[in-house]
């Protein structure tokens, strides 16, 4: 596909993604139940409300406009790395600049636990099977 049908077809997802995710609106945070929620369920929830447009249902995201999660160094490395570029946009060493010509989405309006239960299912999902997160982690990326 030419880049010029790329942009066309993309464009208006992104500029959606991009009004969503600058709106200051953050997802509902979880609450504990009686039966529990777990993390891996609030991590699935994030993912679907905010990372499927971009690297879709299965985490196989767009050949050469948004990375695949499945198997991606960036995901199976270094977590605080990881939340590093999520939060932030800072660059993990992972991922080669110029790569894609899209850019990442900032998820730095996300609560500690909220985006250590993203990583987290992330990490342990689109066949990755990588160690969860906590929020520690997610506050150490903050502190960097």
């Amino acid at each position: 596909m030419r880049p010029a049908a790329i942009l066309r077809l993309h464009l208006p997802l992104g500029l959606l993604m991009t009004v969503c995710a600058c709106s200051g609106q953050a997802p509902p945070a979880a609450t504990d139940t009686a039966a529990g929620t777990a993390t891996g369920d609030r991590g699935a929830a994030l993912y679907m409300q905010n990372c499927v447009p971009c690297h879709r249902e299965k985490g196989e995201g767009v050949p050469n406009v948004y990375p695949s999660l499945a198997g991606s160094p960036a995901v199976l490395g270094d977590p605080v790395e990881l939340a590093q570029w999520v939060l932030s946009q800072k660059r993990p060493a992972t991922i080669p600049a110029g790569r894609y010509a899209t850019q990442m989405l900032l998820f730095g309006w996300l609560k500690d636990q909220d985006a250590a239960a993203l990583l987290t299912f992330i990490r342990a999902n689109f066949g990755n099977a990588a160690s969860p997160v906590d929020a520690a982690m997610i506050a150490k990326a903050r502190a960097r």
